[in-house]
């Protein structure tokens, strides 16, 4: 019995004390609520429109605002005096739902060409895991679409039967999943996170009796669904707007496919790459190129057998005879282009746009010697880019490289996890969350001299964004006491900074607040941006262990042309990308 109430001695409890408002808090309070100790409807309007920057702000949505915190705090706000408290303002202030970082309406122009448009895009869409051995599905298909993803990548390959088509990663073992599964899935979910179009990217293996089997499950799973472009090839991509609902698919014409060449997919599976992702949040983003530089010589995109057809899209179908007519003309996005090398696949044609695909590796080759064609292609054409061959563990690369050079589809494993998606996750919060994102107007331009954007010109800094950390909250809610320390509470420090164009990229962090379940930090960074268009904020919660590598905490990203002005609660995510119930940041957004 004795040594059994010593147990009960070492058990900790952690008392989590409601933090007080910080100093800007009750500042604003005391000053919008005229130094009285409650703060009416009337005075609540005058603190959105001025410190919140709600220009329309009416007394009638301050009202709401009162009625939504009385109900959620007190549960009987019809009883009550219709104004706020202290307490009952820096809960309004700090609750995610009610006072959100970003909006989440649609507010771009929908009405542009397609090619306008940075794409949600995923990657080997079907797979549950590694790009080697995990199973065909699909479950991650329908997730992304239910994210928001608008571009889903199907490679459809012959069943061991040569009489039916399935989907898996050839030349792997990956397990296959039937293609009339996938179509059925994307037709239940496309619309379910955003009603602007899917894009159904196919990399076609199949003969051409299969391909005439595809365009009739297409036609017959997707119907009036279906996009069927009126002329072989389009002069321009009808707008999202115009295109709400439909289904487009994009993959080569079947006269263009060559003939097998046996190099483009094989890999050898005795490589063994040291994966990027195994600190649990993965790398810097600046750090993901070059990690693995031995396997990018045996990298199958860049063999030089097979070079220039990775302009062309080359896959490995059986070398077509007959054409099968109705497939063709199923295509709307054609990919594919001349053969020649990198400069003659970025030439753009007056009557036809088309989709290039590069690897990221060649992407970056591109964009050193060829960086204002690749803006000019963008402009009117797509391209896509994917993920070199050796990320064998489904990991990711910079996708800003791809953003800030135009290209639509910088295709990403949706799968895999780490900083690099937290960016692509940030980056479609942006417009509603609707998967489609206007290109900033300097991508589109062309001067009087014919000049587009060059991304390595030197640029001023256009705007500055101020950035206050004041406090966290919610851990003790979703984690365990225990999770962080054993013994104490938690050592939580905040790390803040910019992805974006190179000039733009910093990371700064908070100091670390030791034993607290509510850490407040109050404390100011400042981020000049060259191109504001394209700075995400990041965001990242860690918590500080001094014997081993510090605990994560949470994590979000926010397009920095979307923040709200004033002081605002910002949700956090896990490491998934999942939000997390209840920890959340109270900061505060200015850019001038």
């Amino acid at each position: 019995m004795g040594s059994y109430r010593m147990c009960v001695c070492f058990t900790r409890k952690f008392k989590v004390t409601e933090a007080a408002p910080p100093p800007d808090v009750k500042d604003a309070f005391h000053k919008y609520a005229d130094g009285g100790p409650h703060m009416t409807a009337e005075q609540l309007q005058r603190f959105l429109v001025d410190v919140q920057g709600q220009v329309g702000a009416t007394v009638a949505d301050a009202e709401v605002v009162v009625q939504q915190v009385l109900q959620k705090r007190h549960h009987i706000a019809k009883f009550r005096k219709h104004t706020l408290t202290l307490d009952d303002f820096h809960h309004y202030l700090f609750s995610a739902d009610l006072n959100p970082p970003i909006g989440d309406q649609v507010h771009h122009d929908m009405k542009a060409p397609l090619s306008h448009y940075f794409i949600y895009t995923g990657h080997n869409s079907y797979l549950t895991g590694n790009q080697l051995s995990s199973d065909s599905s699909d479950v991650p298909i329908i997730k992304a679409l239910k994210r928001g993803v608008r571009v889903v990548e199907l490679d459809i390959w012959p069943n061991s039967t040569k009489d039916d088509v399935n989907v898996l990663h050839g030349r792997t073992l990956t397990t296959p999943v039937e293609l009339i599964k996938c179509l059925k899935s994307i037709k239940d979910h496309a619309f379910s996170a955003s009603p602007y179009p899917v894009v159904i990217t196919l990399e076609d293996h199949l003969t051409p009796d299969l391909q005439a089997k595809v365009a009739q499950m297409l036609t017959q799973t997707f119907g009036d669904m279906l996009f069927r472009p009126e002329c072989e090839c389009l002069k321009e991509f009808p707008t999202p707007e115009d295109l709400k609902y439909r289904i487009i698919i994009s993959t080569k014409p079947p006269k263009e496919y060559l003939e097998a060449q046996g190099s483009k997919h094989k890999m050898n599976h005795s490589q063994k790459e040291k994966d990027p992702d195994d600190d649990v949040w993965g790398k810097e983003p600046e750090e993901l190129t070059n990690d693995q530089e031995d396997l990018e010589k045996t990298d199958s995109d860049a063999s030089e057998k097979n070079r220039d057809d990775e302009y062309t899209d080359t896959f490995e179908p059986e070398l077509c005879t007959s054409e099968p007519p109705v497939y063709k003309r199923l295509i709307a996005i054609h990919s594919g282009g001349p053969k020649g090398g990198l400069k003659e696949a970025l030439k753009v044609e007056v009557d036809k746009v088309r989709r290039l695909s590069l690897s990221e590796q060649t992407l970056e080759k591109a964009t050193v010697s060829h960086g204002t064609q690749v803006v000019r292609f963008t402009q009117k054409n797509f391209l896509r880019i994917y993920p070199k061959g050796t990320r064998f563990t489904s990991s990711n690369y910079k996708p800003l490289i791809g953003w800030m050079h135009g290209a639509q589809m910088v295709a990403f494993n949706m799968q895999g996890y780490g900083r690099a998606l937290w960016l692509m996750h940030g980056m479609f919060r942006a417009n509603g969350g609707c998967g489609y994102v206007k290109k900033p107007d300097f991508l589109m331009n062309v001067d009087p001299d014919g000049k587009v954007f060059d991304p390595k010109a030197k640029l001023t800094v256009k705007k500055t964004l101020k950035v206050k950390v004041y406090m966290g909250d919610g851990w003790h809610l979703d984690f365990k006491q225990t999770h962080f320390d054993l013994y104490s509470p938690p050592d939580f420090y905040t790390r803040v900074g910019i992805a974006g164009v190179p000039a733009d990229q910093v990371m700064t962090k908070t100091k670390t607040k030791e034993d607290n379940w509510t850490p407040g930090w109050d404390e100011e960074f400042t981020f000049p941006l060259t191109v504001p268009e394209l700075a995400l904020l990041r965001i990242e919660v860690h918590e500080y262990d001094m014997h081993e590598k510090d605990d994560f905490a949470g994590q979000t990203c926010l397009p920095v042309s979307e923040l709200k002005p004033g002081i605002r609660a910002v949700p956090l995510f896990n490491r998934k990308g999942e939000k997390l119930n209840n920890s959340r940041l109270l900061m505060r957004f200015e850019l001038v």
